[in-house]
This record gives C-alpha cells, sequence and structure tokens, in this order.
C-alpha cells in the first residue's frame, strides 16, 4: 500500500460531491430569507438548486458543503452511527482472502473532510488503505491530512485522494476494494444511482457500510403544533428532482436485496441537547429554510417558529431527535475472494 497521499481529477469516478442529507444541497452564499447565516450545507440558499444531483458531465458546479458545517456536525455523527454493525463487517473483514498480506482497501465515497475515516479506520483491525473521493479539491485535501495514521491494533492507515463526480459506478471500479463506506449519501441519490451502487457492490463482493441516512422523522422536545407540518414540507423538499431522501434506505435495501445481498439496518439518531446549541441551530435554520422553499406559503408563521426555537435553543431547553438509519450489505464473496 502506498504511504503517499495522491490526488487523481477523475471524470468518471465514483466520488459525489460531500452529500449532507440533513439540510438540502446549499452553495456559496450563506443567506436566505427566513435562514439567515446558514452554512453551506445545513440549508438551502437563494438562487440554489434545492438538492444535489450526482452527475458526470456538465460545467464546474461550486462546492456546496462547507468546512465549517461538516466539522460542526462530525460529533453528532460519531455518536449516531451504530456499533451493532461493526461485529459483523469485522466478521466479514477478518475472512478476505489475502488480508493479511495486503490489508484492507476501502473505498470512502464523498469523503467531506474525512470524518468516516476517523470514526471507522480506528475502529478496525489490520493495516488499511483509504481511497477518498469527493468533487471538492479543498476538502480532499483536508481529508487527507487529517486522516488517522494507524488502526484499532496499531498497524499503519495509509490514504489517496480521487476528485471527481460520479454518473455510475460498476464492479471495475470496486476492483480490489474491501469495502465501500459513505456517510449522509443515499437520500441525495436517485433510485437509478442506487441501484448502480447496489449492483457494483454485489458485483464485486464487496461490502458497504452506509451511515447516516435520514429516515424523515424528526422530534422536538417541547412539541410544537407546526412541527409536523414543518417536517413533510422538508420531506418533500429532500424528494426533489427525482431524489429519494427519506425513501432511500427502503430502496437501497431493496436494491441489494434483489442481488441476493444481505442487509441489516440500525438506528444511528443525532440526539442533540444544550450542549450542542451551535449545531442545533444551524440544523434548525437549514430544516425550517428547506421547509419554506418547498412550502412559501409557511414562510410567516415559520418565521415565528424558528425565533421561538431558536431562543429556546439559546437558553438550553430544546432537545430535538433527527432520526438517521445505518446500513451494513454484505454481498456473497465474488469468485476472486471465495
Amino acid at each position: 500500500m502506498s504511504g503517499t497521499t495522491a490526488v487523481r481529477e477523475d471524470a468518471g469516478d465514483v466520488s459525489p460531491e460531500t452529500p449532507q442529507g440533513d439540510g438540502a444541497g446549499a452553495g456559496q452564499e450563506p443567506r436566505t430569507a427566513g435562514t439567515p447565516d446558514v452554512i453551506a450545507g445545513a440549508g438551502p440558499v437563494a438562487g440554489e438548486r434545492a438538492t444535489v444531483r450526482l452527475r458526470q458531465n456538465g460545467p464546474e458546479e461550486p462546492a456546496r458543503y462547507a468546512p465549517e458545517w461538516l466539522e460542526l456536525r462530525e460529533g453528532a455523527d460519531a455518536a449516531g452511527r451504530s456499533p451493532e454493525l461493526l461485529d459483523p463487517l469485522r466478521i466479514r473483514l477478518a475472512n478476505l482472502p489475502g488480508r493479511a498480506k495486503d490489508g484492507l482497501v476501502v473505498h470512502d465515497l464523498g469523503c467531506g473532510t474525512g470524518s468516516m475515516g476517523r470514526w471507522l479506520a480506528p475502529r478496525l483491525d489490520g493495516p488499511q488503505h483509504w481511497v477518498l473521493h469527493d468533487r471538492d479539491p479543498y476538502l480532499l485535501h483536508f481529508a487527507a491530512v487529517t486522516s488517522p495514521k494507524s488502526a484499532a491494533d496499531g498497524s499503519p492507515v495509509t490514504v489517496e485522494t480521487r476528485r471527481g463526480d460520479v454518473a455510475r459506478l460498476t464492479p471495475d471500479a470496486l476492483a480490489g476494494a474491501s469495502l465501500v463506506t459513505a456517510s449522509a449519501l443515499l437520500d441525495v441519490l436517485t433510485r437509478e444511482e442506487i441501484d448502480a451502487l447496489a449492483a457494483a457492490c454485489a458485483g464485486a463482493g464487496c461490502p458497504a457500510l452506509l451511515t447516516l441516512s435520514v429516515v424523515g422523522r424528526v422530534e422536538l422536545a417541547p412539541a410544537d403544533p407546526l412541527d409536523a407540518e414543518l417536517a413533510e414540507a422538508f420531506n418533500a423538499h429532500q424528494r426533489r428532482g427525482g431524489l429519494l431522501g427519506p425513501d432511500a434506505v427502503t430502496t437501497a435495501c431493496e436494491a441489494f436485496g434483489d442481488r441476493g445481498v444481505t442487509v441489516q439496518v440500525r438506528p444511528s439518531p443525532w440526539r442533540l441537547g444544550p450542549t450542542d446549541a451551535t449545531l442545533t441551530a444551524q440544523w434548525l435554520r437549514g430544516w425550517v429554510g428547506a421547509a419554506v422553499e418547498q412550502r412559501p406559503e409557511l414562510r410567516e408563521r415559520a418565521a415565528k417558529y424558528l425565533a421561538a426555537r431558536l431562543a429556546a435553543c439559546a437558553r438550553g431547553e430544546l432537545q430535538v431527535t433527527v432520526h438517521h438509519a445505518d446500513l451494513l450489505a454484505l454481498p456473497r464473496p465474488t469468485d476472486a475472494r471465495s
């Protein structure tokens, strides 16, 4: 495994722009009506498409996720991911032919600032080589320089980076891969793209650990009569342009299951309290902003709602649970791995 970090320009690579399903896709300007000072990625901003589309070709677009948002959510992501899926994953990885000699090769799709690697690499034994995919060169550089240097047992962890957008994923693209990982990816894919991901992993006999997909449920305490209406509007916003949003996990289970892949799903909620006030406030602005973008007639009521919720958050009186799901897909090994 290489000990260097390399950046490649791969137009047809397997890397999406860094997705964050908890707030709809955002651009560079940090303002939108009714949701001031939204960090890019936490919610929609004026003039930007509502959701991220993954395409191989087309004009160059600005990065849609500020590193500030990805760093802000990293602690909640780490606390939310399900540890229950790690044991069956470890068992599968331990039985890979040639692992003792070659170690693991892990492809992290839409790596962002590299939070998945920082969470998972120290929880797995043995040498690891991570291939980090993203469209944003700044995020790739950040992910590379902050990646873990050692595995759970002290074995070395090395990285390389690949820049580019994805239109489809093939088994050939995963040749030699031990594992595919991603965070907050499934909910910004179309049905066709999830089908392609499942086909590629099944065809390559490569397990996939896909974490933190939104499932369309949030709980706020104390409750407010407008909670359910905003949640419904936000979920509709997530489905714009053919994206699956909160339907993604169900669709992925079907796509993997149709190919004989064993799938396990576990909850991975954000549980946000008084110590998470900064993240909660940003999430609230993005959540309400997306709902209002979907249903403009909510604007006046939503503005009052948001002001009251932000005030409660600042006083440490608001609890928020944002429900996600983690998915572990375990294909039958291919002949090359059996």
